[in-house]
């Protein structure tokens, strides 16, 4: 559904939300690879820690919740590189909320982190691809925006958000020659599931996750999803009736 990547060298990718977890292992394997990669998250000193190993990257902080702030890295890193190839929008958070626990001000943070500031990201971004005619953006949502989850009030509405953001951007950028990834994994070890205190099946590390995400890039895959024994279970659970839909969830969190 997008162009295969047959090689990374020369490739200028731009990563947001770069300082741990998944962005930062994929912004150093897409290195190792031969791209040349921008790091931008919050954190100044964890992107320059992020890029002090790696010979042609460059740390670039922001913060998606502030447009200029994004607008002005944008600017320097085009500046620098005249063009960009790969825009990956890994930033984004989690909170663990039920509905006898629902706390309007954590909702509305949330979903300014993760839905809001991909609108900030991509109003940067999109004149950019969209003047050159080629490159790509690839979104990173979640498992948990395929259906309703316990303890995902809000963290599974704003990944499903983000499910469709991607879907109506490919539909728009693939004929502009714009790649477009939607990118869904499971549970990864990461700060965000650090303190998750209920099973977390197939989980993987955040160097596994890179692998299977930068695997579907090259592959020219739109819905890159991992792990899949994982994955695969709940799109076809989706497919139930509510009814068994609902039981399912229940049996196999317990919740």
């Amino acid at each position: 559904m997008n162009p295969r990547i047959p090689e990374w060298r020369g490739k200028r990718i731009w990563v947001i939300g770069a300082s741990t977890g998944i962005g930062q292992a994929t912004a150093e394997l897409l290195h190792a690879l031969g791209a040349t990669v921008a790091v931008s998250a919050r954190s100044a000193s964890k992107l320059q820690a992020t890029a002090a190993g790696m010979e042609r990257a460059i740390a670039v902080p922001l913060d998606v919740l502030d447009h200029a702030s994004v607008m002005g890295a944008s600017e320097r890193i085009i500046g620098d590189w005249g063009g960009i190839d790969l825009v990956l929008l890994v930033a984004g958070g989690y909170n663990d909320m039920r509905a006898d626990a629902f706390d309007l001000d954590a909702a509305n943070a949330l979903v300014d982190l993760n839905l809001r500031g991909a609108f900030n990201c991509i109003d940067v971004v999109l004149p950019q691809l969209l003047r050159q005619g080629a490159g790509g953006i690839g979104i990173v949502a979640s498992v948990a925006g395929y259906g309703g989850l316990p303890k995902a009030l809000v963290y599974g509405p704003t990944k499903a958000a983000l499910i469709n953001l991607s879907e109506s951007l490919y539909l728009d950028l693939r004929p502009r020659g714009i790649a477009v990834y939607q990118i869904n994994p499971g549970f990864v070890a990461t700060p965000l599931t650090a303190d998750n205190d209920f099973p977390m099946p197939a989980l993987m590390s955040a160097s596994d996750a890179a692998l299977a995400l930068v695997d579907g890039l090259e592959k020219g895959q739109f819905h890159i999803h991992f792990p899949r024994r994982f994955t695969n279970t709940l799109r076809l659970a989706r497919l139930l009736p509510y009814r068994l839909y609902f039981w399912l969830v229940h049996k196999v969190t317990g919740l």
